[in-house]
């Protein structure tokens, strides 16, 4: 399966069904799943990578325990819209896990995603850094996921 536009990822995808968002990092895999109806992104988990089949096999681990039935992945688009060495990255995961499992996944741009999740938490939760750094990712991972299910709602009804 190649990778899929938000509207086809909807129409590939059983309807009743969750997604999940990823936010790929250098070091952690942040995980958010949404609601059957898709409406709400929820942060769920964070997978610590150590090699890319077992950070895979967590990934897909967490969507059969959700019963997931897509994936939509952060993709970190420079400013300016080009994609840099971070974003051919996840193009790569994305890439690397078809190879392991057909999973229908979709990117959404997920430029400020990381600074836009810290600057709620540190203003509107005041936490530490200590405790910011064990949620931002999973965080920036509904961040992202939100984003998708919000641009699917205003392309279904405009």
């Amino acid at each position: 399966m190649t990778v899929l536009t938000l509207e086809d990822l909807a129409a590939s995808t059983p309807p009743g069904t969750p997604w999940l968002g990823l936010d790929l990092g250098e070091k952690t895999i942040g995980v958010a799943v949404s609601d059957t109806t898709r409406m709400i992104a929820s942060p769920l988990s964070l997978v610590r990578k150590t090699k890319f089949t077992d950070d895979a096999q967590a990934v897909l681990k967490l969507m059969a325990g959700r019963k997931a039935s897509g994936l939509v992945i952060g993709l970190p688009l420079n400013m300016d819209g080009t994609e840099g060495p971070r974003a051919q990255s996840c193009r790569a995961f994305a890439r690397n896990l078809q190879r392991i499992r057909a999973v229908p996944c979709a990117f959404w741009d997920e430029r400020l995603s990381t600074s836009a999740v810290e600057r709620f938490l540190i203003g509107e939760l005041d936490l530490s850094r200590k405790r910011r750094a064990g949620v931002v990712d999973r965080t920036a991972a509904a961040w992202i996921l939100q984003g998708a299910l919000d641009r699917l709602r205003v392309t279904d009804h405009p």
